[in-house]
């Protein structure tokens, strides 16, 4: 599963427009995909709670059927920025932990 810290996505933004050279499309996404599992656990972590149960795949396509389970929850991309970090961009959140430290540390 491909997921992005906020803050990566607009500074990606001004990156773009700040960056004369940067033309075309770009994945705002982070460099380091996970699984759907990986992303509970480190969200339950995060918030001190304990991980979802994963729902089985039969119980998600008897519910909504085969195509939309199987393309829109069961399935998944791994879109990751290689022409970003090839043209010079880096991100500050670029693993899930640190996000969601980010994101969930006391202010």
């Amino acid at each position: 599963m491909s997921w992005v810290d906020r803050e990566d996505v607009i500074r990606a933004i001004e990156w773009a427009i700040d960056n004369p050279s940067a033309r075309g499309i770009y994945n705002v996404s982070a460099p380091n995909p996970v699984r759907n599992r990986e992303f509970a656990r480190a969200l339950g972590r995060a918030v001190h709670r304990p991980a979802i149960l994963p729902v089985p795949a039969f119980a998600l396509r008897l519910l909504f059927g085969r195509g939309l389970a199987d393309e829109a929850l069961l399935g998944g991309q791994r879109a990751v920025p290689s022409r970003q970090r090839r043209e010079g961009f880096t991100f500050e959140f670029p693993t899930l932990e640190a996000s969601l430290l980010h994101l969930f540390e006391p202010r």
